[in-house]
């Protein structure tokens, strides 16, 4: 089938949050795509819909054995059926987590630069946030394990927050690497939080590895969030499930869940992810192959068009992420000139900490979208460096 990946969606006013901005500006910011979802998701709502009653809604027996099925068959990873929990979304999933797991001035790991709402779910609860800043070779982001265990040791750390594949750097984490994790936080008893939405956003190809999968460390000391959100473009169904092999974890999740009230489906969160597993992998391949292609034109423009910017190589997600430690001036100082100055609305690296000198751009939008994009951060960056020489 041949699916409409170049087609204009006109978003605006329509109350879509990323698309709530002036007239001349092109967002390219949050992690949303301005694709239509699989045809399939759409039909069986608007089927759903036809219906006309919105009562109360039960987790069904097909949206466990949708995930189950699409885990296993996808990512080799066998789910039993017990250990999947409904949430109305990662966020809320992740800050009920760290509110039932750990207690107030406990300390939370998390790998910076990262998703940066993590912040918010670690501080707004009165824990702390400990960073393990990873290390950029110019070339690719790896774990400081000596700082990791450092951290871990602390007596006050409880949870480390994980996001596999990670965001905002593209990089999908290996089996061993999620292994020595794992086995580090069980020596210095810390629970595991693994942020796993953008699972599915990998490059042809390549398959990202379940941290639960990977040992008996990994899967008896971990909770991990998954979504079909980010990949089929439903983040307004309010939809996730948690993975919690453990039944002692899983019954603290269920908990915290149920008395943050955010563990019962609305119509349409209950079956869009059936749909989106049972039916949506043809379109899913076809995006994947769209996105890439993305990602490859947009490298290639910053590498012969923009002096002092480059692409960091990413294997997963549609979000690039940005190297402008070259150009002359401050990166949060050139983010808010490039909207300014062109209308382009970007992400400022120093959001997610430690990433002072980046940016970050949603590629999950028609060619004609990027290119247009491409063009404006171009132009931005030219303008941007006069205007700080001017100021000598």
């Amino acid at each position: 089938m041949n699916f409409q990946f170049d087609q204009i969606i006109e978003r605006r006013n329509t109350g879509a949050m990323k698309w709530d901005v002036n007239e001349n500006e092109l967002p390219m910011w949050v992690a949303d795509m301005d694709f239509q979802t699989a045809p399939e998701i759409t039909e069986s709502m608007v089927d759903r819909a036809r219906q006309g009653v919105f009562g109360y809604t039960l987790v069904t027996d097909e949206w466990y054995g949708a995930y189950q099925t699409w885990w296993k068959k996808r990512h080799q990873f066998e789910i039993r059926k017990e250990w999947l929990v409904f949430c109305t979304g990662v966020v809320p999933a992740v800050s009920s987590i760290v509110r039932k797991i750990t207690t107030v001035g406990e300390n939370v790991v998390v790998m910076t630069p990262v998703y940066n709402i993590f912040f918010n779910s670690i501080s707004n609860n009165g824990r702390n946030v400990l960073e393990n800043p990873l290390k950029y070779d110019g070339n690719e982001y790896q774990i400081d394990f000596t700082d990791l265990q450092e951290k871990l040791a602390d007596a006050q750390t409880t949870l480390l927050i994980i996001c596999n594949p990670h965001n905002p750097v593209g990089k999908i984490w290996d089996r061993e690497t999620l292994k020595r994790i794992g086995d580090l936080c069980v020596k210095y008893h810390v629970t595991v939080l693994s942020d796993e939405i953008h699972c599915d956003i990998t490059e042809p190809g390549s398959d990202y590895t379940p941290f639960a999968s990977v040992s008996e460390n990994c899967q008896n000391n971990s909770i991990t969030c998954v979504s079909p959100t980010k990949a089929f473009n439903l983040a307004g169904i309010q939809t996730a499930a948690v993975i919690v092999p453990d039944d002692n974890l899983r019954n603290k999740v269920v908990r915290g869940l149920n008395t943050d009230e955010v563990a019962e489906p609305n119509v349409f969160a209950a079956m869009a992810p059936a749909s989106a597993f049972g039916c949506g992998g043809n379109w899913l391949d076809a995006l994947r192959e769209y996105l890439w292609e993305n990602r490859r034109y947009a490298e290639a423009y910053m590498e012969k068009e923009i002096r002092g910017v480059s692409a960091v190589s990413g294997r997963a997600t549609y979000l690039l992420w940005i190297d402008c430690r070259s150009v002359i001036g401050d990166s949060s100082e050139l983010c808010r000139f490039i909207r300014c100055h062109s209308g382009l609305y970007l992400s400022d690296g120093n959001e997610y900490r430690n990433g002072k000198g980046f940016l970050r751009m949603n590629l999950a939008c028609p060619r004609q979208q990027v290119t247009d994009g491409l063009k404006r951060l171009k132009d931005s960056v030219a303008a941007y460096e006069s205007w700080v020489c001017s100021q000598c």
